[in-house]
């Protein structure tokens, strides 16, 4: 399965046979991945289309609103949550965070840097919001309301004082170092917990 590289890196670190819920899922793309590892995966998805699409595959999942419906699952009751190139589309990232880590034992989270290189080109020579690749829709139409960088992303786990269990930075498809991360990653992967 092709996933895409944020994805397989989560799909990479989910451990075989654990339990897990999917917010802002798709189409499914990564529950079928890690179904197929053995996993007991759960989603939630706004939008109809994809959550109909994800019946259709046999993958159980709800039509939800992250910013409200997380609220009534239990605490601890699976062991990850996971909330891949979604954290940026939420009203309250913050409160959506606190409620992925309550939920989860552990959580995956996964955001365009908004800080790339080619991001403050854009802004600095253009004069406008980039579209780019990985950033493709304008931004008149973009779901993306809250524009957040890794450094802004590290800053926000230490002031809650969440603990970071892993971490992995992309350009392009590829991994990169985390030296200059918030320069050089386009997206950014973090695997979280609360001691």
């Amino acid at each position: 399965m092709n996933l895409r590289p944020d994805l397989a890196v989560i799909a990479a670190n989910v451990a075989p046979g654990a339990s897990l819920l999917d917010v802002g899922c798709g189409d499914g793309t990564l529950m079928e991945a890690l179904r197929a590892k053995g996993c007991d995966t759960r989603g939630m998805e706004l939008d109809p289309v994809d959550v109909g699409v994800c019946v259709g595959k046999g993958l159980s999942v709800i039509q939800g609103d992250a910013d409200k419906d997380l609220a009534f699952y239990p605490d601890k009751s699976l062991d990850y949550a996971i909330l891949s190139q979604t954290l940026q589309t939420t009203m309250r990232p913050d409160q959506v965070l606190e409620d992925l880590l309550r939920i989860g034992r552990r959580a995956f989270v996964s955001f365009p840097n908004f800080a790339h290189w080619r991001v403050r080109v854009s802004l600095l020579w253009g004069g406008r919001m980039p579209v780019t690749r990985l950033l493709p829709i304008p931004w008149y139409a973009t779901p993306n309301i809250h524009h957040l960088t890794v450094n802004d992303f590290r800053a926000l786990v230490a002031d809650r004082g969440i603990k970071v269990e892993g971490r992995w930075f992309l350009s392009g498809d590829r991994q990169c170092s985390a030296a200059a991360a918030n320069f050089r990653a386009e997206h950014a992967v973090f695997l979280l917990s609360r001691d």
